[in-house]
């Protein structure tokens, strides 16, 4: 058997284990969020509520409770999340956010918001409907450079 082939079966030897441990740890990450989700469900409630700042911001600048930022895992500490000051009647909370919802939360409206402990699952207008967020693409800075450039020459972009 030549080298060729030796290291063609190790590799895909390799790549096969690295599949096969991909598929069982997925499977338990799945099961996992199923959990997390239904407890959410079990927990959730609608309430008013004047959103007075959304930013997304590290847990430890978002002035959540301490037991909140020690449950978390050490890796999401650093990652910026999704946080929305509100008033809830006379008090003004720190919730956190679905990426999903951020989105759709104005600011400085009263919104009523399904909320799970300190984590905002839903949000509906309370007056009105809420205004969808438009799709932005990012553009690259050459087609940036570009509509510059078409803007001061005075032509329509395409």
């Amino acid at each position: 058997m030549s080298t060729f082939w030796t290291i063609f079966l190790i590799v895909l030897a390799i790549l096969l284990i690295v599949v096969i441990v991909l598929y069982f740890l997925g499977r338990k990450v799945q099961k996992r969020q199923s959990e997390q989700e239904e407890q959410i469900a079990a927990t959730k409630q609608t309430v008013s509520m004047l959103i007075i700042d959304k930013k997304k911001m590290r847990l430890k600048d978002a002035g959540l409770p301490a037991m909140v930022i020690e449950n978390t895992p050490k890796l999401l500490r650093r990652t910026k999340m999704p946080v929305v000051k509100g008033k809830v009647g006379p008090q003004i909370m720190t919730f956190l956010c679905d990426a999903k919802v951020f989105d759709i939360i104005p600011v400085k409206k009263e919104v009523k918001a399904t909320v799970s402990g300190l984590y905002i699952v839903g949000v509906k207008g309370i007056r009105g409907s809420l205004d969808q967020p438009k799709d932005k693409k990012k553009q690259s800075k050459f087609s940036k450079f570009k509509e510059d450039i078409q803007k001061k020459a005075g032509a329509k972009p395409l």
